[in-house]
């Protein structure tokens, strides 16, 4: 980079490159080849092709067959020759490098690409490595630990925390379940219940549902099939949003009070 300009090499522009996609056992061969490079061998051979021509028929479109075999592979049932099918329809593509020096170059052109798959001699090899492969996922790498302190300390929660909220959170009020709730309110006897709702209605002629479903400690559902039996539901004036009872039995509490 000069003046805050990148310079790049173009020198090897015209030169064609083939372009390949490798399975990984194959690109970790390799990296482990150029890894153990040293001055005496610099550019260790990773692998050679091998290319077959059918004479017989030299324009036909399986004349020409590519082998790749590996210099070197790990130890298993790595497979160590590779078909290469050769792909000439692809978008034009061209490879660039960049040096430990921070120097770019245009490497040359994608000529032509490849794609690798285990040659036919190696397809027992490679069915044994995919079976491996298989084996190694279905391992379980979960453990269980046996905690020696049964008492169940270490899984209490700490002072000040309700529900793994701070105590001076907003939200401990609605983790906190409320007190009488309906899950915890059991329905008394219908006839009971309307004894009662007759009772607190000789108190005050008007009373919200709130108030009765505290008062009367039962569900609000199955007050409130009770209610529209008893009462009236007062939706404007004065007492809107009240019940009281139902005129007929507003006097039939009056008589019951007068005998």
């Amino acid at each position: 980079m000069e003046d805050g300009r990148i310079v790049l090499e173009t020198g090897r522009a015209e030169r064609s490159v083939w372009l390949m996609k490798c399975p990984p056992v194959v690109s970790r061969s390799w990296q482990s080849s150029s890894a153990s490079a040293d001055s005496s061998n610099p550019n260790p051979v990773v692998a050679k092709v091998v290319l077959s021509l059918d004479p017989l028929r030299p324009d036909g479109p399986s004349s020409l067959q590519f082998k790749m075999e590996m210099a070197q592979t790990d130890s298993g049932n790595t497979p160590k020759s590779y078909t290469l099918n050769m792909f000439k329809d692809f978008v034009p593509m061209c490879v660039f490098s960049e040096s430990n020096q921070g120097k770019f170059s245009l490497e040359g052109k994608v000529e032509h690409k490849f794609d690798m798959e285990p040659h036919s001699e190696n397809f027992g090899d490679y069915g044994k490595l995919c079976r491996e492969r298989t084996n190694r996922a279905m391992i379980k790498t979960r453990q269980v630990q046996v905690i020696d302190n049964d008492h169940g300390v270490l899984m209490r929660p700490m002072p000040g925390m309700v529900g793994l909220v701070p105590s001076g959170s907003k939200d401990k009020k609605k983790l906190t379940p409320t007190k009488g709730s309906d899950a915890k309110r059991t329905r008394r006897d219908r006839r009971e219940l309307e004894n009662i709702i007759f009772k607190l209605f000789e108190r005050q002629p008007n009373w919200a549902l709130k108030q009765l479903v505290q008062e009367t400690d039962q569900p609000e559902q199955f007050l409130k099939e009770i209610l529209n039996d008893l009462c009236v539901y007062n939706k404007r004036g004065p007492n809107q949003g009240t019940h009281e009872l139902k005129p007929e039995y507003k006097k039939s509490t009056e008589e019951m009070d007068n005998v």
